[in-house]
């Protein structure tokens, strides 16, 4: 941590120039695995002392700078800057060759490693036996070896969702006796928060990457059970969730006659991430630039949907139903390149038919 007053530097840059030499010192900081140093933590800033030595590294990190880099190289092409993009791209390269070997497990990728090498989130782990972000980034990445990729999240599916409670852990089991000190993490009490809980903006992106993996049904189900509406559907539910059941909350308690609590609630990060699971993945509403895909992951009790958008003062109506064969037909014409080009006006009908 650092406390200072901030003042303005010396010198000014680009939002482009920023982001790369961001990625520039990520790229810089590498352990001896060829995997991201996580030094005083990652996306969990409660693992903090992981890699305070600054040589433990993070699967997780991995995942996310490697997709990072291929999505800037693409821009630093379109400025001319092809010396950044080429280093991108061949960083991007050996992060993928590091995941799949010092961040595989066996049946799941690793959370990371401790500065003197032990694994965390492994088979052999008496705590943080395994952990959902690695497995869910594996597939979100875009990186991962697709087999080992669908077998780390059912693995996810399997270890950390709890039907009875209704939550879907970020990690289990909880820090409470290891010998290794992880962080303030463990000043947590087992399954409060990141500690074993459910930390929902973790489970959003395991959600997320069901409806990736096509395997939509288990994505819909999980984020019924995510939904915080279903954790008050009849008076003993209300009574053991406890807080309000119409915003989301950052985490839900995992362990003993907690279980099932909700804790900190309207929290926006993970109730962003729960809306866009639902409009981009669920339902596969994405814009990209000028162009809008509706790739749905459409779950086997829904015969569609339909749905109205307005972009800017375009108005676009549509209708999603199964079909023999799949198809995309906008303003009753076939779309060519499966994807609709957006418009400066009018009203404008999106036929999808899923196969």
């Amino acid at each position: 941590d650092a406390f200072f007053t901030p003042e303005p530097a010396q010198e000014s840059a680009s939002l482009y120039e920023h982001c790369a030499r961001a990625l520039d010192l990520a790229v810089s900081r590498t352990g001896e695995n060829g995997l991201p140093l996580i030094l005083g933590g990652d996306w969990n800033d409660g693992m903090n002392r992981v890699g305070e030595k600054g040589r433990g590294t993070s699967v997780w990190l991995g995942w996310f700078l490697a997709r990072t880099l291929h999505d800037f190289a693409g821009l630093a092409d379109e400025r001319g800057d092809g010396a950044r993009a080429a280093a991108w791209r061949d960083h991007a390269g050996r992060l993928k060759q590091a995941l799949e070997t010092d961040g595989w497990d066996g049946e799941w990728y690793l959370r990371g490693t401790f500065d003197d090498g032990t694994p965390l989130g492994s088979a052999q782990s008496d705590e943080c036996r395994i952990d959902s972000i690695a497995q869910s980034w594996a597939v979100l990445s875009g990186i991962g070896d697709p087999d080992r990729a669908n077998a780390a999240v059912s693995k996810a599916l399997d270890m950390l969702v709890d039907e009875k409670a209704g939550i879907a852990r970020l990690f289990t089991p909880p820090f409470e006796h290891s010998a290794r000190e992880p962080g303030y993490i463990k000043s947590y009490p087992p399954g409060v928060r990141e500690n074993g809980g459910q930390y929902t903006h973790g489970a959003t992106w395991l959600i997320a990457a069901l409806a990736e993996l096509r395997r939509a049904d288990d994505a819909y189900r999980l984020f019924s059970m995510v939904n915080p509406v279903s954790h008050a559907l009849d008076e003993a539910a209300a009574g053991r969730y406890r807080v309000e059941p119409y915003v989301v909350a950052a985490d839900v308690y995992g362990e003993g006659d907690k279980a099932g609590r909700g804790g900190w609630t309207w929290y926006t990060g993970s109730a962003g991430w729960l809306y866009r699971v639902a409009v981009e993945n669920i339902l596969g509403i994405v814009r990209e630039g000028e162009r809008l895909h509706v790739r749905p992951a459409l779950p086997a009790a829904w015969d569609g949907f339909s749905a109205r958008l307005r972009i800017g003062p375009a108005l676009y109506r549509i209708a999603v139903e199964r079909g023999a064969k799949a198809g995309l037909v906008v303003d009753g014409k076939p779309a060519r390149g499966g994807f609709v080009a957006l418009h400066d006006g009018g009203e404008h009908e999106i036929r999808v038919v899923v196969g």
